[in-house]
């Protein structure tokens, strides 16, 4: 007898419908599964003739083949256990097929027969939907995920043998609740109110925060460059629905979505330590899975330590700044991955930290303090738009009870900046200022004659690139746009200047 079940895979982002084939015949007793299938889903010949026995349930003793089709198409992981034992039921009669008529399923199954997480059910679920299913089946921890998709039924399975008695039309398992989006945004840990001083980095982050521009501070150790860092999830526009969804589906899929948190309502803060590898930066592995970059979509990458990192490292984030888009290819094909994050870096100014510092003297020779700081490309310091100093804190500043502007006050300047942006950019994919690309700098970034004439002395004497000159001019946009200002005042222009690299030495 032939029984067909539909289940789901994961292939980059994207779900791709599976039809999970079982045929029973005569034969010494096997199972055979074919169709592209790795090792995890070969392994799951054991844990469905276990699960099913233990589950109290009779396994036919026939030739077993199961066919995951499409064939051309690479199956991964145990989400196939819990169709398998459907689909084998089905053919040996235990279960009529209408009752698993237009649904998903997908569940990884223990030896008990219980059903345990799989990764990858919030993509899973909208692609069944996108491709007419009126329900899916899924581990009773992850039906809060699947929920979040609206006009389909979830239904919670918490053992395959609650699936059966809820198929046969005995004890009915519940349809999870569609989960509402919309709910209140969380407060964030840390708040600038807190740091001490450094008021004018906190500036340069405001202004990185209305345009969505990358940062590179500089100081000397325990300034408050992490603190800073750390804080600046919180001044950031809160998430539309889309972006949540869509940061959600990322972590889903890299299976990292926090426990009892259905949909990511913060933005992302990624700190990778300096030891990490290439592919864990940008993605990679045998199958191409997600990276730092993609895990940090809509959020911030936050890399301490900047010249310790490996220079491949650093390099391969280069295209990932300019794109917001990653793509790895492999022998078995390409996938594409999201990359629209916000870089924050930090950095000592040498291997002591000292250099340049008023107070501690520096023990690191000319040519090692060169030497440390040339450990970042010049091409990769020029994708990045604000270069700013973070000066050692006095003393009458950190006892100083008073708290400084809480953070509240400067996500409401940043949210009008970014309502501006929309505004200008309304009927294209552009969101931000940093996205503008050569036309609408031309169009949205006209300078008057005291703007040009100050442009061309800066690119006279700070040997100014092209990008440099544009990311210039993107930056001084969101600066008026932070001062209400339609147009680009040559003091918007000034204070962007001011943000170009002072690093290297002479």
């Amino acid at each position: 007898m032939l029984a067909r079940v539909f289940s789901c895979t994961v292939i980059g982002l994207e779900g791709v419908i599976i039809e999970v084939e079982v045929d029973t015949g005569q034969g010494l007793p096997t199972i055979t599964i074919v169709g592209l299938p790795d090792a995890a889903v070969q392994e799951s010949r054991e844990r469905v003739q276990a699960a099913i026995k233990n589950s109290g349930h009779y396994f036919p003793r026939k030739r077993i083949t199961v066919n995951l089709a499409p064939a051309a198409v690479r199956k991964a992981g145990p989400a196939f256990d819990l169709p398998i034992a459907v689909g084998i039921l089905i053919a040996a009669g235990l279960l009529a097929p209408e009752h698993i008529d237009k649904a998903v399923v997908v569940g990884e199954l223990s030896l008990d027969g219980g059903v345990r997480h799989v990764r990858g059910v919030l993509p899973m679920a909208a692609t069944a939907r996108q491709e007419g299913f009126e329900r899916i089946f899924v581990p009773d921890v992850d039906a809060a995920e699947a929920a979040l998709i609206p006009d389909l039924e979830v239904v919670p399975v918490p053992s395959l043998s609650a699936l059966l008695s809820h198929l046969r039309g005995g004890h009915t398992l519940q349809v999870h609740p569609t989960v509402d989006p919309d709910e209140d945004h969380p407060v964030p840990v840390n708040d600038f109110r807190e740091v001490k001083g450094q008021e004018h980095v906190k500036r340069a982050l405001e202004v990185a925060a209305a345009g969505n521009h990358n940062v590179l501070m500089v100081g000397p150790p325990g300034a408050g460059k992490t603190l800073l860092a750390r804080s600046m999830p919180g001044i950031l526009p809160k998430m539309s629905i889309e972006e949540a969804l869509d940061v959600t589906r990322i972590y889903s899929i890299a299976d990292q979505l926090p426990p009892d948190t259905p949909l990511i309502r913060t933005r992302p803060f990624r700190a990778p330590h300096h030891t990490i590898s290439h592919a864990g930066l940008v993605g990679g592995g045998n199958w191409p899975q997600p990276g730092e970059i993609s895990l940090a979509h809509r959020g911030v990458l936050f890399l301490d330590e900047l010249p310790e990192f490996g220079m491949r490292v650093l390099e391969v984030m280069r295209q990932p700044i300019e794109d917001k888009v990653v793509t790895i290819s492999r022998a078995q094909g390409s996938l594409t991955f999201p990359a629209n994050f916000q870089l924050v870096a930090a950095m000592n100014p040498c291997p002591c930290g000292f250099y340049g510092d008023p107070v501690k003297e520096c023990t690191c020779s000319s040519s090692t303090v060169t030497r440390y700081q040339k450990r970042i490309s010049g091409p990769l310091l020029d994708r990045i738009d604000i270069h700013v100093e973070v000066p050692r804190v006095e003393y009458d500043k950190l006892r100083d009870d008073r708290l400084g502007e809480p953070s509240a006050t400067i996500r409401a300047r940043v949210e009008a900046a970014r309502e501006r942006q929309r505004e200008r950019f309304a009927g294209s994919e552009l969101t931000t200022n940093a996205d503008m690309g050569p036309a609408e700098i031309r169009q949205f970034c006209q300078l008057d004659q005291t703007g040009q004439s100050l442009m061309r002395s800066a690119m006279a004497q700070m040997q100014l690139s092209a990008r440099a000159y544009h990311r210039v001019l993107k930056l001084a946009r969101t600066i008026a746009d932070l001062a209400g200002s339609r147009c680009i005042e040559p003091a918007h222009l000034a204070e962007a200047l001011q943000y170009r690299p002072k690093l290297l030495l002479s």
